[in-house]
């Protein structure tokens, strides 16, 4: 696997970090994986995952989020991603997206999410989808209840203590009852891996873990309020494919009820091709489980399949094309 980073400079001058992980020269590339990351965590920790999609021919990219990684400039910043956070990150990501598809012409670009990168895919979906061939969500959720008190409890810290302000309570409130079914547990993140050593390495990692600011977890809720508005899923193409996976342990999907649920919603706004896994006994980070293999395995499955489908549909096209000059 070859391995760069590149900078990208966001609509309003932010400077993004990227990671950039091709297969080695003589592997043909068939297709390009984007990857949007989670809360308090960087893309390097997609190396491992890059690895096994290069192997097999993909192209893999995926930026540090603002308030995240090295795309801060200053580790105290950490989780503080400015004004209007997620609609800069979701440009950002379409930035990144147009890079891609210029340094791979001509082939299949997909665009993957896990957690809190699956919401801003969600939000993609619907208003960045022309760019993107399928999507892939990790680790994600459908329609929340409370999320308005969380909005309004936000904009009241805002308010009292500043955007800026890294808030325990808005961060409790969201992560604090995801070690519950894991009792008794012997790390606050036990909730993301049953592998303790892939734990350990978030834990040890400086650019993991942050608390977001007050502002930050403002505009989060309102993602996620948005993301899931009537008007906006029906907006999704019916034809992009989508493949969903998680733990049937993972706090975030609430233990798969919130997979089914999303599945349940893609089905009846008629998306034609809905794929989903539930790994028994997976937590959060099913790409850090201790079957991860297999996971990166049923993804390039799918990938592979949808990248033959690209491949013939383009090829008809051509064909129709040339057909008719």
């Amino acid at each position: 696997m070859q391995e760069s980073t590149f900078s990208l400079v966001g609509n309003e001058g932010t400077r993004i970090h990227v990671y950039r992980w091709l297969p080695d020269p003589e592997c043909n590339i068939k297709g390009v994986v984007q990857i949007a990351h989670g809360m308090s965590e960087t893309a390097a920790r997609y190396a491992e995952f890059a690895q096994h999609l290069t192997t097999h021919g993909y192209a893999v990219y995926a930026n540090d989020h603002r308030g995240h990684g090295k795309t801060v400039e200053n580790s105290d910043l950490l989780g503080n991603a400015g004004v209007d956070a997620f609609r800069w990150m979701a440009s950002d990501m379409m930035n990144l997206g147009e890079v891609a598809a210029k340094e791979n012409p001509a082939m299949p670009l997909f665009l993957m999410g896990h957690s809190m990168g699956s919401f801003l895919v969600q939000h993609l979906m619907y208003a960045g989808h022309e760019r993107y061939h399928a999507f892939i969500l990790s680790g994600t959720n459908g329609k929340r209840g409370l999320l308005r008190i969380g909005e309004k409890l936000a904009f009241l810290q805002c308010g009292i203590q500043g955007k800026g302000h890294p808030s325990m309570l808005l961060n409790a409130l969201v992560f604090g009852g995801f070690n519950r079914s894991f009792r008794p547990a012997t790390t606050p993140f036990d909730w993301l891996s049953r592998d303790s050593e892939e734990v350990k390495r978030f834990m040890d990692d400086p650019l993991c873990g942050a608390v977001c600011s007050a502002g930050f977890f403002r505009d989060f809720f309102k993602l996620l309020l948005d993301i899931h508005l009537p008007r906006n899923m029906k907006r999704i193409p019916k034809d992009k494919s989508v493949y969903l996976f998680s733990g049937e342990q993972d706090p975030v999907g609430l233990h798969g009820k919130g997979v089914l649920n999303l599945v349940s919603q893609y089905r009846e706004l008629e998306l034609e091709d809905i794929e989903y896994r539930l790994y028994p006994g997976g937590r959060h980070e099913m790409l850090h489980e201790t079957n991860r293999t297999e996971v990166a395995g049923h993804v390039v499955e799918w990938l592979e399949r949808h990248t033959s489908d690209y491949s013939a549909y383009h090829s008809t096209a051509h064909a129709e094309t040339a057909d008719s000059i």
